[in-house]
């Protein structure tokens, strides 16, 4: 993948009076009264939003809440951003140029929903153009969305330059300058722009880790996970399955599974994957233990059994407590470390003591040193749970394109910006 541009080059000269077009994420979930129930990805966007501010560029973030208007985002933006965010009843249209053309400079305006228009997911032409229409540059700060092309991802790219990744999806790797063969007034910086934050952790560090490398994959299902495993499978030195997917991997086996979740058409692939790592030489492990449930709720009776030993009626909800061990020692052998998916249900509490020790031990092992990565979706929600976020090496925002990026996809809305 070629590199690409930051707006770490765009400076005062790039941005004062310039209208930039940002797209950032906000797919935050909410509460039944509409208020942020975690602001992760608002927090994210704004480093962003505050550097063309700082420039005197008139921005206008804008973002995806499924379901839902983006109005109960612009009191926390503005909390954040320290200063009034303007909301648009629009993404495009007379009402929303007129507020566009009333932005001072370092001012920043939210527009509304986006994908309000089916233009949007179909990337019409015609209406990136109105898009573009709105700015003079374009910041793309949203890689959980740089896996689809969309008309506010990769086709407003088209009609606007500077097209550039934002902070967040952007990191300057480094500055180079000849300066002991220049005057200081000559001196010539050379800026390297290197991959994202996003692309330096979960490519470049899956691409030349720090050995022994493991991967942790939990999930419900095998299908959602089948790229991402195979992917894995070529690099790493440990790889840990938890999550609703081990059910499947243990009726192929020929175990007993009770009620739990089983992906009947995938048991020849389960079988396959195991044979692929043993003869990778990967120590694929799963659960020697299980905590089972007799129903699917938070209330609901439980227990420890081995793996090879739920009885009938019963489902398996999280991994039991030899297996927290197990995969600890494995662990703690390790340079570097991917996580993608929890362990069990740990949304309810009786199920999460496996997903949670998961994160404690990885917390713990980055500040020894090791490289530890989130790799988006639910294994975000359980380390900001536990409040142990901060003590990662990288917590990944971007959900599918994190799956489809270690898959080894493309990124459309990556790579439609500028090569650097």
């Amino acid at each position: 993948m070629a590199t690409k541009r930051s707006v770490a080059t765009l400076k005062e000269a790039d941005l004062k009076g310039k209208r930039v077009f940002v797209r950032v994420d906000l797919n935050v979930p909410l509460d039944d009264n509409s208020k942020i129930t975690d602001d992760t990805r608002i927090r994210a966007a704004i480093p962003t939003i505050k550097y063309l501010s700082g420039y005197g560029a008139k921005g206008r973030p804008k973002g995806v809440t499924p379901k839902y208007s983006l109005t109960p985002l612009v009191p926390r933006l503005s909390e954040l951003l320290g200063a009034e965010v303007k909301m648009a009843n629009d993404s495009v249209g007379e009402e929303v140029e007129k507020m566009v053309a009333e932005l001072p400079e370092g001012g920043a305006l939210l527009l509304e929903n986006v994908r309000f228009y089916k233009e949007e997911e179909k990337n019409d032409p015609e209406f990136a153009k109105k898009l573009a229409a709105l700015a003079d540059v374009y910041v793309n700060d949203a890689f959980g969305t740089a896996h689809r092309a969309h008309a506010s991802t990769e086709g407003v790219a088209k009609y606007l330059k500077p097209s550039v990744a934002g902070l967040l999806m952007q990191k300057l790797y480094a500055i180079n300058y000849a300066g002991a063969m220049l005057t200081t007034l000559e001196k010539n910086y050379s800026y390297l722009i290197a991959l994202s934050q996003e692309l330096d952790y979960l490519v470049g560090a899956v691409a030349n880790p720090k050995k022994p490398f493991a991967a942790i994959v939990g999930g419900s299902k095998v299908s959602t996970k089948i790229g991402v495993i195979e992917s894995l499978l070529a690099k790493v030195d440990y790889l840990l399955l938890g999550g609703g997917m081990i059910y499947t991997f243990y009726k192929a086996q020929g175990l007993p599974v009770g009620s739990s979740l089983v992906e009947e058409d995938k048991l020849e692939l389960a079988n396959l994957l195991m044979e692929k790592a043993k003869a990778k030489g990967v120590s694929l492990m799963l659960p020697t233990d299980v905590v089972i449930a007799n129903k699917f709720a938070a209330d609901a009776d439980s227990k420890v059994v081995p793996a090879s030993a739920i009885p009938d009626g019963w489902m398996g909800l999280d991994i039991g407590p030899d297996s927290i061990n197990t995969f600890s020692e494995a662990l703690d052998k390790t340079q570097t470390i991917i996580w993608n998916g929890p362990m069990g249900v740990f949304e309810f509490e009786k199920f999460a003591a496996g997903t949670e020790a998961v994160a404690r031990q990885l917390a713990e092992l980055s500040g020894k040193g090791v490289t530890t990565i989130i790799g988006g979706g639910d294994s975000v929600a359980a380390v900001e749970k536990v409040g142990l976020a901060d003590k990662m090496s990288h917590i990944s925002t971007g959900g599918g394109a994190s799956l489809e990026l270690l898959e080894g996809k493309p990124l459309p809305g990556v790579l439609a910006l500028d090569d650097a």
